[in-house]
């Protein structure tokens, strides 16, 4: 399990709270199982876990008919050496905060981003938008799914951080508070703060959040993760 470095789930069920659950469950349980079983290396085996995750959701939807509809965003990142990959779909999302910045590395797959994409919906306008909560592509949604992954894993840096959270902190927390945050606490803390922000908004959604904080020595011999998932 070491020499597949430390993974990190992020997964926000939908289709009623049981399927939702449900969907989300089985997301990283498989997710989990399949990455650290299979023997290629961590990209190929992080988006061959997706698509195990993902036929496994919509098979036990199409048996069970009360489940039918149900499926989860999810987004995970791997942590190995001096190296991270992540693989993505539906809304929930991935930061980089490095350097007193922070970057988002994923983009939503829903409805307003599409616009967005398509010149339809300016950035700004997207985030208040009626259907800014309708994801296009999410786990179990369709027997097939395409899931993002990125062609080359990010080379780290010393204290870079990753935070992933779902819809329920991102709309509620702005970019620039979750990285000043993420700074300011351990990660465990930091976790529970942000938690605390986004109820304490309104608490749009289900909130869930972890964070992983990257400790190498000079010669990029390792990452020492700490994650605290809540919601």
């Amino acid at each position: 399990m070491r020499t597949k470095g430390v993974l990190m789930i992020i997964a926000d069920g939908m289709g009623g709270h049981p399927g939702g659950g449900k969907a989300s469950r089985l997301a990283t349980e498989v997710i989990e199982r399949v990455y650290y079983g299979a023997c290629s290396n961590s990209g190929k085996s992080l988006k061959k876990a997706f698509e195990r995750a993902n036929a496994s959701i919509w098979n036990f939807a199409r048996k069970n008919t009360p489940w039918r509809g149900m499926g989860t965003t999810c987004t995970a990142a791997v942590v190995n050496d001096s190296r991270a990959f992540v693989a993505h779909i539906g809304d929930s999302r991935m930061y980089l905060v490095r350097e007193d910045e922070i970057y988002q590395l994923t983009e939503d797959h829903s409805t307003v981003m599409d616009m967005v994409r398509k010149g339809m919906l300016d950035k700004n306008d997207a985030k208040n938008h009626t259907d800014r909560n309708v994801i296009q592509a999410a786990l179990g949604m369709n027997r097939s799914v395409s899931v993002t992954t990125w062609p080359h894993p990010l080379q780290l840096k010393p204290d870079d951080g990753f935070i992933l959270c779902s819809d329920g902190l991102h709309e509620a927390v702005s970019c620039e508070e979750m990285k000043n945050v993420a700074q300011c606490h351990d990660p465990a803390a930091a976790c529970q703060e942000l938690i605390e922000m986004a109820k304490q908004r309104g608490g749009p959604d289900n909130i869930t959040v972890g964070i992983i904080n990257v400790r190498t020595d000079p010669g990029g011999s390792g990452a020492s993760p700490v994650a605290e998932p809540n919601s």
